[in-house]
Protein backbone atom coordinates (compact mmCIF):
# COMPACT_ATOMS: atom_id res chain seq x y z
CA UNK A 1 0.00 0.00 0.00
CA UNK A 2 2.84 2.40 0.85
CA UNK A 3 4.30 1.85 -2.61
CA UNK A 4 1.02 2.87 -4.24
CA UNK A 5 0.71 5.93 -2.02
CA UNK A 6 4.18 7.07 -3.08
CA UNK A 7 3.40 6.43 -6.75
CA UNK A 8 0.10 8.34 -6.55
CA UNK A 9 1.65 11.32 -4.73
CA UNK A 10 4.56 11.57 -7.17
CA UNK A 11 2.20 11.13 -10.12
CA UNK A 12 -0.01 13.94 -8.75
CA UNK A 13 2.94 16.34 -8.35
CA UNK A 14 4.27 15.34 -11.75
CA UNK A 15 0.97 16.03 -13.50
CA UNK A 16 0.22 19.26 -11.62
CA UNK A 17 3.54 20.62 -12.82
CA UNK A 18 2.83 19.52 -16.40
CA UNK A 19 -0.57 21.23 -16.14
CA UNK A 20 1.16 24.60 -15.91
CA UNK A 21 1.96 24.29 -19.59
CA UNK A 22 -1.75 23.84 -20.38
CA UNK A 23 -2.65 26.86 -18.21
CA UNK A 24 -0.19 28.97 -20.14
CA UNK A 25 -1.82 28.04 -23.43
CA UNK A 26 -5.51 28.37 -22.60
CA UNK A 27 -8.01 29.43 -19.94
CA UNK A 28 -10.77 27.12 -21.17
CA UNK A 29 -12.11 25.07 -18.27
CA UNK A 30 -13.21 22.11 -20.39
CA UNK A 31 -9.62 21.57 -21.50
CA UNK A 32 -8.53 21.59 -17.85
CA UNK A 33 -11.21 19.03 -17.08
CA UNK A 34 -10.12 16.84 -19.99
CA UNK A 35 -6.48 17.02 -18.88
CA UNK A 36 -7.21 15.86 -15.35
CA UNK A 37 -9.90 13.36 -16.38
CA UNK A 38 -7.43 11.57 -18.65
CA UNK A 39 -4.74 11.73 -15.96
CA UNK A 40 -6.98 10.26 -13.28
CA UNK A 41 -8.56 7.57 -15.49
CA UNK A 42 -5.17 6.24 -16.54
CA UNK A 43 -3.94 6.11 -12.95
CA UNK A 44 -7.11 4.51 -11.55
CA UNK A 45 -7.04 1.83 -14.25
CA UNK A 46 -3.37 1.07 -13.55
CA UNK A 47 -3.93 0.76 -9.79
CA UNK A 48 -7.06 -1.34 -10.25
CA UNK A 49 -5.42 -3.78 -12.67
CA UNK A 50 -2.33 -4.26 -10.53
CA UNK A 51 -4.05 -4.72 -7.18
CA UNK A 52 -6.14 -7.62 -8.53
CA UNK A 53 -4.54 -10.79 -7.11
CA UNK A 54 -2.69 -12.89 -9.68
CA UNK A 55 -0.49 -15.96 -9.56
CA UNK A 56 2.89 -14.26 -9.44
CA UNK A 57 4.32 -11.71 -11.86
CA UNK A 58 1.68 -12.35 -14.49
CA UNK A 59 1.03 -9.56 -16.99
CA UNK A 60 -2.44 -10.17 -18.36
CA UNK A 61 -3.52 -8.29 -21.51
CA UNK A 62 -5.60 -5.96 -19.32
CA UNK A 63 -2.56 -5.20 -17.14
CA UNK A 64 -0.42 -4.65 -20.21
CA UNK A 65 -2.89 -2.15 -21.65
CA UNK A 66 -3.10 -0.33 -18.32
CA UNK A 67 0.68 -0.11 -18.16
CA UNK A 68 0.90 0.89 -21.82
CA UNK A 69 -1.52 3.80 -21.51
CA UNK A 70 0.13 4.89 -18.26
CA UNK A 71 3.57 4.99 -19.93
CA UNK A 72 2.10 6.82 -22.93
CA UNK A 73 0.70 9.57 -20.72
CA UNK A 74 3.94 9.72 -18.74
CA UNK A 75 5.93 10.17 -21.97
CA UNK A 76 3.75 13.16 -22.91
CA UNK A 77 4.18 14.75 -19.49
CA UNK A 78 7.95 14.12 -19.34
CA UNK A 79 8.49 16.22 -22.47
CA UNK A 80 6.23 18.98 -21.17
CA UNK A 81 8.00 19.03 -17.81
CA UNK A 82 11.47 19.09 -19.37
CA UNK A 83 10.55 22.30 -21.22
CA UNK A 84 8.83 23.81 -18.18
CA UNK A 85 11.74 23.02 -15.89
CA UNK A 86 14.28 24.50 -18.30
CA UNK A 87 12.16 27.62 -18.69
CA UNK A 88 11.70 27.92 -14.92
CA UNK A 89 15.44 27.73 -14.32
CA UNK A 90 15.96 30.53 -16.84
CA UNK A 91 13.14 32.57 -15.26
CA UNK A 92 14.65 32.21 -11.78
CA UNK A 93 18.13 33.11 -12.99
CA UNK A 94 16.76 36.12 -14.86
CA UNK A 95 14.82 37.27 -11.78
CA UNK A 96 17.89 36.85 -9.58
CA UNK A 97 20.06 38.78 -12.03
CA UNK A 98 17.58 41.66 -12.16
CA UNK A 99 17.43 41.73 -8.35
CA UNK A 100 21.22 41.86 -7.96
CA UNK A 101 22.34 43.84 -11.00
CA UNK A 102 19.17 45.43 -12.35
CA UNK A 103 16.79 48.08 -11.13
CA UNK A 104 14.35 45.73 -9.41
CA UNK A 105 13.93 46.33 -5.69
CA UNK A 106 12.22 43.00 -5.14
CA UNK A 107 12.69 39.60 -6.70
CA UNK A 108 10.74 39.48 -9.94
CA UNK A 109 9.84 36.21 -11.68
CA UNK A 110 8.91 36.69 -15.36
CA UNK A 111 5.75 34.96 -16.51
CA UNK A 112 5.90 31.86 -18.63
CA UNK A 113 5.99 32.42 -22.36
CA UNK A 114 3.16 30.98 -24.39
CA UNK A 115 5.29 30.01 -27.36
CA UNK A 116 7.53 27.82 -25.15
CA UNK A 117 4.50 25.82 -24.05
CA UNK A 118 3.32 25.59 -27.66
CA UNK A 119 6.68 24.16 -28.72
CA UNK A 120 6.68 21.79 -25.74
CA UNK A 121 3.20 20.49 -26.55
CA UNK A 122 4.08 20.05 -30.22
CA UNK A 123 7.20 18.03 -29.43
CA UNK A 124 5.44 16.06 -26.67
CA UNK A 125 2.82 15.00 -29.19
CA UNK A 126 5.47 13.02 -31.10
CA UNK A 127 6.22 10.32 -28.47
CA UNK A 128 2.56 10.37 -27.39
CA UNK A 129 1.30 9.67 -30.90
CA UNK A 130 4.12 7.20 -31.56
CA UNK A 131 3.26 5.12 -28.51
CA UNK A 132 -0.44 5.13 -29.34
CA UNK A 133 0.47 3.98 -32.86
CA UNK A 134 2.74 1.33 -31.35
CA UNK A 135 -0.20 -0.03 -29.34
CA UNK A 136 -2.75 0.20 -32.13
CA UNK A 137 -0.64 -0.85 -35.14
CA UNK A 138 3.05 -1.24 -34.34
CA UNK A 139 2.83 -4.53 -32.45
CA UNK A 140 1.59 -6.28 -35.60
CA UNK A 141 3.74 -4.33 -38.07
CA UNK A 142 5.73 -7.40 -39.15
CA UNK A 143 8.97 -6.86 -41.04
CA UNK A 144 10.91 -9.46 -43.02
CA UNK A 145 14.64 -8.84 -42.63
CA UNK A 146 16.87 -10.71 -45.07
CA UNK A 147 20.58 -11.46 -44.81
CA UNK A 148 23.05 -13.39 -46.95
CA UNK A 149 25.95 -14.92 -45.04
CA UNK A 150 29.01 -16.44 -46.70
CA UNK A 151 31.06 -19.24 -45.17
CA UNK A 152 34.07 -20.83 -46.87
CA UNK A 153 33.47 -24.15 -45.06
CA UNK A 154 29.76 -24.40 -45.81
CA UNK A 155 29.07 -27.79 -47.46
CA UNK A 156 28.45 -27.42 -51.21
CA UNK A 157 25.05 -29.08 -50.94
CA UNK A 158 23.88 -26.26 -48.64
CA UNK A 159 24.95 -23.40 -50.90
CA UNK A 160 21.81 -21.22 -51.04
CA UNK A 161 20.19 -22.91 -48.04
CA UNK A 162 17.56 -20.61 -46.53
CA UNK A 163 16.59 -20.28 -42.88
CA UNK A 164 13.63 -18.41 -41.41
CA UNK A 165 13.99 -17.49 -37.76
CA UNK A 166 11.25 -16.30 -35.43
CA UNK A 167 11.53 -15.72 -31.71
CA UNK A 168 9.63 -14.57 -28.62
CA UNK A 169 6.05 -15.31 -29.65
CA UNK A 170 4.59 -14.54 -26.19
CA UNK A 171 1.21 -15.92 -27.20
CA UNK A 172 -0.41 -14.84 -23.94
CA UNK A 173 -0.29 -11.25 -25.18
CA UNK A 174 -2.10 -11.81 -28.50
CA UNK A 175 -5.61 -10.47 -29.11
CA UNK A 176 -5.94 -10.37 -32.91
CA UNK A 177 -6.20 -13.71 -34.71
CA UNK A 178 -6.35 -12.14 -38.16
CA UNK A 179 -3.00 -10.40 -37.66
CA UNK A 180 -1.33 -13.56 -36.35
CA UNK A 181 -2.63 -15.59 -39.28
CA UNK A 182 -1.26 -12.94 -41.62
CA UNK A 183 2.17 -13.25 -39.98
CA UNK A 184 2.15 -17.05 -40.25
CA UNK A 185 1.28 -16.76 -43.95
CA UNK A 186 4.11 -14.24 -44.34
CA UNK A 187 6.57 -16.71 -42.80
CA UNK A 188 5.43 -19.50 -45.12
CA UNK A 189 5.69 -17.22 -48.16
CA UNK A 190 9.44 -17.03 -47.59
CA UNK A 191 9.59 -20.71 -48.69
CA UNK A 192 12.63 -21.37 -46.54
CA UNK A 193 14.29 -24.76 -46.21
CA UNK A 194 13.89 -24.74 -42.43
CA UNK A 195 12.09 -22.65 -39.78
CA UNK A 196 13.82 -22.11 -36.44
CA UNK A 197 12.03 -20.76 -33.36
CA UNK A 198 14.31 -19.47 -30.59
CA UNK A 199 12.15 -19.51 -27.48
CA UNK A 200 9.47 -17.83 -25.34
CA UNK A 201 6.37 -19.38 -26.85
CA UNK A 202 4.26 -18.20 -23.90
CA UNK A 203 4.34 -15.56 -21.18
CA UNK A 204 3.67 -17.86 -18.23
CA UNK A 205 1.38 -20.83 -18.82
CA UNK A 206 1.31 -23.44 -21.56
CA UNK A 207 -2.47 -22.99 -21.81
CA UNK A 208 -1.91 -19.56 -23.39
CA UNK A 209 -0.97 -21.41 -26.57
CA UNK A 210 -4.13 -23.54 -26.80
CA UNK A 211 -6.11 -21.12 -28.98
CA UNK A 212 -3.13 -20.55 -31.28
CA UNK A 213 -2.11 -24.18 -31.89
CA UNK A 214 -4.05 -24.46 -35.11
CA UNK A 215 -2.56 -21.25 -36.49
CA UNK A 216 1.07 -22.09 -35.69
CA UNK A 217 0.59 -25.66 -36.93
CA UNK A 218 0.42 -24.15 -40.41
CA UNK A 219 4.12 -23.27 -40.33
CA UNK A 220 5.82 -25.33 -43.00
CA UNK A 221 9.34 -25.83 -44.35
CA UNK A 222 11.07 -28.57 -46.34
CA UNK A 223 13.30 -29.67 -43.47
CA UNK A 224 10.77 -28.92 -40.71
CA UNK A 225 10.29 -26.54 -37.81
CA UNK A 226 12.70 -26.69 -34.86
CA UNK A 227 12.50 -24.88 -31.54
CA UNK A 228 14.18 -24.25 -28.19
CA UNK A 229 12.92 -22.93 -24.85
CA UNK A 230 13.15 -19.36 -23.56
CA UNK A 231 13.12 -18.12 -19.98
CA UNK A 232 9.34 -17.53 -19.97
CA UNK A 233 8.54 -21.05 -21.11
CA UNK A 234 9.47 -22.65 -17.78
CA UNK A 235 6.68 -20.96 -15.79
CA UNK A 236 9.16 -19.37 -13.38
CA UNK A 237 7.12 -16.16 -13.11
CA UNK A 238 4.01 -17.91 -11.75
CA UNK A 239 3.14 -18.92 -8.21
CA UNK A 240 2.41 -22.63 -8.58
CA UNK A 241 0.74 -24.65 -5.82
CA UNK A 242 3.66 -27.09 -5.95
CA UNK A 243 6.57 -28.22 -8.09
CA UNK A 244 4.47 -31.00 -9.61
CA UNK A 245 2.01 -28.48 -11.08
CA UNK A 246 4.88 -26.45 -12.48
CA UNK A 247 6.46 -29.50 -14.10
CA UNK A 248 3.12 -30.59 -15.54
CA UNK A 249 2.76 -27.16 -17.12
CA UNK A 250 6.18 -27.50 -18.74
CA UNK A 251 5.42 -30.97 -20.03
CA UNK A 252 2.14 -29.69 -21.46
CA UNK A 253 4.14 -27.04 -23.32
CA UNK A 254 6.32 -29.84 -24.73
CA UNK A 255 3.18 -31.65 -25.88
CA UNK A 256 1.75 -28.54 -27.51
CA UNK A 257 4.94 -27.99 -29.49
CA UNK A 258 4.85 -31.60 -30.62
CA UNK A 259 1.21 -31.23 -31.71
CA UNK A 260 2.14 -28.14 -33.75
CA UNK A 261 4.89 -30.06 -35.53
CA UNK A 262 7.78 -28.34 -33.73
CA UNK A 263 10.85 -30.47 -33.06
CA UNK A 264 11.89 -29.14 -29.64
CA UNK A 265 15.62 -29.38 -28.93
CA UNK A 266 16.35 -29.65 -25.20
CA UNK A 267 20.15 -29.62 -25.02
CA UNK A 268 20.36 -31.84 -28.08
CA UNK A 269 21.06 -31.69 -31.80
CA UNK A 270 19.85 -32.79 -35.20
CA UNK A 271 21.65 -33.17 -38.52
CA UNK A 272 20.17 -31.70 -41.68
CA UNK A 273 21.33 -33.72 -44.68
CA UNK A 274 21.55 -33.09 -48.41
CA UNK A 275 23.31 -35.10 -51.10
CA UNK A 276 25.47 -36.95 -48.60
CA UNK A 277 26.54 -33.77 -46.77
CA UNK A 278 25.25 -32.40 -43.50
CA UNK A 279 25.06 -29.43 -41.18
CA UNK A 280 24.52 -29.65 -37.42
CA UNK A 281 21.57 -27.94 -35.77
CA UNK A 282 22.18 -27.56 -32.04
CA UNK A 283 19.56 -26.40 -29.55
CA UNK A 284 20.19 -25.50 -25.91
CA UNK A 285 17.72 -24.82 -23.15
CA UNK A 286 17.66 -21.32 -21.72
CA UNK A 287 20.93 -19.86 -20.49
CA UNK A 288 21.02 -16.16 -19.72
CA UNK A 289 23.02 -13.76 -17.59
CA UNK A 290 20.66 -12.94 -14.73
CA UNK A 291 18.12 -15.51 -15.95
CA UNK A 292 17.58 -19.27 -15.80
CA UNK A 293 20.73 -21.19 -16.74
CA UNK A 294 19.89 -24.76 -17.68
CA UNK A 295 21.43 -24.70 -21.14
CA UNK A 296 24.22 -27.24 -21.51
CA UNK A 297 26.22 -26.60 -24.66
CA UNK A 298 28.50 -29.58 -24.22
CA UNK A 299 25.57 -31.96 -23.84
CA UNK A 300 23.73 -30.36 -26.76
CA UNK A 301 26.80 -30.81 -28.97
CA UNK A 302 27.40 -34.49 -28.26
CA UNK A 303 28.06 -36.30 -31.53
CA UNK A 304 28.89 -33.10 -33.40
CA UNK A 305 32.34 -33.03 -34.99
CA UNK A 306 34.80 -30.16 -35.11
CA UNK A 307 34.56 -29.96 -38.90
CA UNK A 308 30.74 -29.96 -39.01
CA UNK A 309 29.08 -26.72 -40.05
CA UNK A 310 27.14 -25.70 -36.94
CA UNK A 311 24.01 -23.62 -36.32
CA UNK A 312 23.28 -22.97 -32.65
CA UNK A 313 19.83 -22.04 -31.33
CA UNK A 314 20.09 -20.31 -27.95
CA UNK A 315 17.37 -17.99 -26.67
CA UNK A 316 19.50 -15.46 -24.80
CA UNK A 317 22.37 -13.70 -26.64
CA UNK A 318 24.41 -13.48 -23.44
CA UNK A 319 24.93 -17.24 -23.78
CA UNK A 320 26.74 -16.62 -27.08
CA UNK A 321 28.73 -13.78 -25.57
CA UNK A 322 29.83 -15.59 -22.42
CA UNK A 323 29.91 -19.28 -23.46
CA UNK A 324 29.43 -20.16 -27.11
CA UNK A 325 31.76 -17.71 -28.83
CA UNK A 326 34.78 -19.05 -26.93
CA UNK A 327 33.79 -22.72 -27.12
CA UNK A 328 36.38 -24.87 -28.93
CA UNK A 329 33.79 -26.37 -31.33
CA UNK A 330 33.30 -23.07 -33.20
CA UNK A 331 29.60 -22.37 -33.84
CA UNK A 332 29.36 -20.74 -37.24
CA UNK A 333 25.94 -19.17 -36.78
CA UNK A 334 23.99 -18.60 -33.57
CA UNK A 335 20.34 -17.56 -33.53
CA UNK A 336 18.94 -15.80 -30.46
CA UNK A 337 16.14 -13.49 -29.38
CA UNK A 338 15.06 -12.52 -25.84
CA UNK A 339 15.78 -8.76 -25.93
CA UNK A 340 12.76 -7.70 -28.09
CA UNK A 341 14.96 -4.71 -28.92
CA UNK A 342 13.13 -3.37 -25.82
CA UNK A 343 10.18 -2.76 -28.23
CA UNK A 344 11.31 0.88 -28.32
CA UNK A 345 13.93 2.51 -30.49
CA UNK A 346 14.94 4.22 -33.68
CA UNK A 347 16.23 2.31 -36.68
CA UNK A 348 17.09 3.84 -40.04
CA UNK A 349 19.19 1.31 -42.00
CA UNK A 350 22.63 2.71 -42.73
CA UNK A 351 22.07 5.69 -40.45
CA UNK A 352 21.05 4.90 -36.92
CA UNK A 353 20.24 1.91 -34.74
CA UNK A 354 19.39 2.75 -31.16
CA UNK A 355 17.29 1.35 -28.33
CA UNK A 356 17.45 1.40 -24.53
CA UNK A 357 18.15 -2.32 -24.92
CA UNK A 358 21.78 -1.44 -25.64
CA UNK A 359 22.19 -0.37 -22.01
CA UNK A 360 21.40 -3.93 -20.90
CA UNK A 361 22.64 -6.07 -23.79
CA UNK A 362 25.81 -5.77 -25.81
CA UNK A 363 24.16 -7.76 -28.59
CA UNK A 364 20.54 -6.68 -28.75
CA UNK A 365 19.29 -6.75 -32.36
CA UNK A 366 20.56 -7.87 -35.74
CA UNK A 367 23.87 -9.39 -36.82
CA UNK A 368 27.13 -9.32 -34.86
CA UNK A 369 30.44 -11.06 -35.51
CA UNK A 370 33.19 -12.17 -33.16
CA UNK A 371 36.00 -14.70 -33.61
CA UNK A 372 34.70 -15.39 -37.14
CA UNK A 373 31.38 -16.47 -35.65
CA UNK A 374 28.09 -14.69 -36.28
CA UNK A 375 25.01 -14.20 -34.12
CA UNK A 376 21.63 -12.90 -35.18
CA UNK A 377 19.49 -11.46 -32.39
CA UNK A 378 15.88 -11.48 -33.55
CA UNK A 379 13.76 -8.53 -32.36
CA UNK A 380 10.86 -10.83 -31.55
CA UNK A 381 7.56 -11.87 -33.08
CA UNK A 382 5.30 -10.84 -30.18
CA UNK A 383 5.39 -8.36 -27.33
CA UNK A 384 5.41 -8.35 -23.55
CA UNK A 385 4.46 -5.82 -20.82
CA UNK A 386 4.08 -2.74 -23.03
CA UNK A 387 1.37 -3.85 -25.49
CA UNK A 388 3.02 -2.37 -28.55
CA UNK A 389 6.17 -1.58 -30.47
CA UNK A 390 7.65 1.80 -31.36
CA UNK A 391 10.41 1.85 -33.97
CA UNK A 392 11.51 -1.72 -33.20
CA UNK A 393 9.04 -3.75 -35.23
CA UNK A 394 8.18 -7.46 -34.91
CA UNK A 395 10.67 -9.43 -36.97
CA UNK A 396 10.77 -12.39 -39.29
CA UNK A 397 14.41 -13.11 -40.15
CA UNK A 398 15.40 -14.79 -43.40
CA UNK A 399 19.03 -15.91 -43.69
CA UNK A 400 20.50 -17.38 -46.86
CA UNK A 401 23.72 -19.35 -46.49
CA UNK A 402 26.24 -19.10 -49.33
CA UNK A 403 29.45 -20.92 -50.03
CA UNK A 404 32.16 -18.27 -49.78
CA UNK A 405 35.69 -18.22 -51.18
CA UNK A 406 38.37 -20.08 -49.25
CA UNK A 407 40.37 -17.87 -46.93
CA UNK A 408 43.96 -17.20 -47.93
Amino acid sequence: MLRWIIIIVLYGIFNFYAFQSVKTLTSKKWIYFLFFALTIMVLVNLVYQFIIPTQGRVLTPAKSYALGFFLTVIALKVVLISFLFTEDVIRILYGAYQKVFGDKETFYLPSRRKFISQIALGIAAIPFASMLYGIYKGRYNYKVLTYTLEYPDLPEAFDGYQITQISDVHSGSFDNKEKIEYAIDLINKQQSDVILFTGDLVNNEASEMEQWKGTFSKLSAKDGVFSVLGNHDYGDYMNWPNETAKQENLEYLFEIQKEMGFDLLKNENRFLERNGERIALIGVENWGAGFKQVGDLDKASEGVNQDDFKILMSHDPTHWEKVAVTHPLHYHLTLSGHTHGMQFGIEIPGWIKWSPAKWRYKYWAGLYEQNKQIINVNRGFGYLAFPGRVGIWPEITVIKLKKGPQEA
